[in-house]
Parts: structure tokens; sequence; C-alpha cells
């Protein structure tokens, strides 16, 4: 046994030495020149001039008071929905759509005078049809839809990122060579973000939910292949060897013994995609591919901001249901 070390000679390792300090003064350094070139100075100096500004003591900057503009033509959120008759194909006055009705506005509108060559003001009657919840429900179709995408996304990844995790999992597929190749094309499916491929697929298959849902499903592959063939490598290889030793082959070894220890985490993360894709079907929509996102673009170009304010709340509840859902899942499964 060796012997102690005397009371004077006892010592504790200091945690920090002169190579750390070096690391975390360049470290700094970093941080300071590429904040720099990303604005953050006068991302903070806006920020703290809007709450400064709030308190009374300096005037609001022009930036701030245009987002304060915005997000007060946000409130109140529109949930009816007003159309002129005279656009109205085939309007029958007599048959109204349930708890809709009829409404008059009277304005002016500058016209030509053919005699004066003057614009002068006259009054006009314009007669709009309202119904009351109806861009709610028109915003609870796009909604909808922007689940279905989702859906949609997600079994097509299940579907093409399973078959390549096989095939680039050490323990499922031997030959090198076509590990490579699967990892190679898991990689560059993981690389090409949603939004990019959405809008070559829009180009390809036009507006809509097609080009929304193969972006969310090759994405999702490319995410869904390095999971799964990481969670299949780390599976415990003695059932695997007890099944090889008989003769068994590599699919079933795959259903017998990786598949039973890996499929909790195989449903952990399709419902991580499945959560994800819900939130990216609403970003690929503002490029044409469909569901909710597309209408947000559509109304946020017009400056109609009470019905933005409408498609936000809408997507903040979807988001916060499945959050719930989510989590019931994974007890469930897990």
């Amino acid at each position: 046994m060796a012997a102690s070390l005397p009371p004077e000679r006892w010592h504790f390792p200091q945690p920090y030495g002169v190579r750390s300090l070096l690391v975390l003064i360049a470290a700094m350094a970093l941080l300071f020149y590429t904040g720099q070139r990303v604005e953050v100075g006068r991302m903070a100096s806006l920020v703290g001039s809007g709450l400064l500004a709030k308190t009374g003591l300096v005037e609001a900057p022009e930036t701030g008071k245009g987002l304060d503009t915005v997000l007060g033509r946000l409130v109140p959120i529109q949930l009816a929905d007003r159309q002129e008759v005279s656009r109205i194909e085939n309007f029958d006055p007599d048959r109204l759509p349930a708890f809709a009705y009829l409404e008059e506005v009277r304005s002016s509108e500058r016209t030509l005078n053919p005699a004066t060559l003057k614009l002068e003001a006259r009054p006009v009657m314009k007669t709009y049809l309202v119904q009351p919840l109806g861009y709610a429900a028109h915003i609870a179709i796009k909604t909808l839809e922007t689940l279905e995408i989702a859906l949609w996304g997600t079994i097509i990844a299940v579907a093409a990122g399973l078959p390549l995790a096989m095939l680039g999992a050490r323990n499922m597929m031997p030959l090198m060579p076509v590990r490579t190749l699967a990892r190679g094309l898991v990689g560059f499916l993981r690389a090409v973000p949603e939004l990019i491929s959405a809008l070559f697929l829009v180009l390809a298959f036009g507006f809509g939910p097609i080009a929304g849902f193969l972006a969310l499903g090759l994405h999702g592959a490319g995410v869904l292949g390095r999971f799964f063939a990481d969670e299949m490598e780390n599976a415990d290889v003695r059932p695997q060897e007890a099944l090889a030793a008989i003769g068994a082959g590599r699919l079933a070894i795959w259903r017998m013994a990786i598949l039973p220890q890996v499929m909790p985490h195989h449903i952990a993360s399709t419902l991580y995609i499945l959560d994800r894709n819900v939130r990216m079907a609403t970003v690929i929509g503002l490029v044409g591919a469909g569901g909710i996102g597309q209408e947000l673009k559509g109304r946020y170009d017009m400056y109609d901001y009470g019905h933005v304010g409408t498609i936000l709340l809408a997507i903040f509840l979807v988001v916060l249901l499945l959050d719930q859902i989510s989590v019931r899942l994974r007890r469930r499964f897990l």
C-alpha cells in the first residue's frame, strides 16, 4: 500500500490553466468578429431603444414603430368572411349559406369625368355576403390539409428511410460499397433543406400539396435513415450471433433480434419527424407547397394582418395539441 503524502504536499489541481484561458480568449474574439458581421450590436441597440421607448424615456425608432404597427393590426383576428356579391358567380340572394347575411356598405370612389377630364368622387353602394365564421372554417380546412401533408411526408420518410438504414447498417449489410452508397444517399437527403427541395418540386408538380409532402418525405427519409441505422448498429449483438449460429439469414436476424430491441427508438424517431413535419409543412407552404402556409403568404402579401393573426393562432393551437398527443404516444409506446 502506497504511503500517503504529508499534508504540506497536498494540493488541489487547478481546473483551468493557461491553455484554457487562451482558448477562451480565442473563442471570445471569434464571437466578437462574427457578431459584427451579423449585426448583433445593431440588434441589441434596437431592442434597448424599443424597451426604453416603452417607458417614455426616448423616442421609439422607426423599426420599432413599424413592428408595433404590424403587431397592432394582427388584433382583432378575423373569423368572418366577406365577399362582394358582384364577384360571386351565380349568386342567389334567396339561397344564402347558413348564418350568412347581406351587408350594404356605402363608399366613394374616384372616377374620370369624360366631360372635364378630371377625377371626381362619386358615391358607390356595394353589397357584401358576410359569413360570421366563414374564414375560420376556411382556416380549419387549410389546417387539416397541413396535417395531411405532414402525415404523408412522415409515411414517405419511414418507407424510404427504413430500407436505406438497413442497407447502411454494418450489422445488416456486410458489403462496404453498398453501405457507403446508402450512407451517402442518406446524407444527401438530409443535407437538402425541405424549403429548397420544395422550390424544385413546385416547378415539377405545380402549386399544391404534392410538392409539400414529397419535400418533407425526402428530407425525413435522410434523417430517419441515419437514426434507424445508428439504432440498429447499437443493438445487442448476442441475440444476433445466436441466430446467425443456427443459420438464420439477415432479414430473420433483423426481424427477431434487432427489431424488438430498436422498435421503441424507431417509434420515438418517427414521432419526432412527424412533430417536425407539422411545423415545416407551414414553412414550405410559403413557396406554394400547399397547406396553411400558402394561405399565410397570400394574406401577408395583401396586408390582411387580421387574417394573418387568425392563421398564426391556428398554427399555435395545432402545435400545442400535437405536443400533447406526442407526449401521450411516447408514454404509451416507450
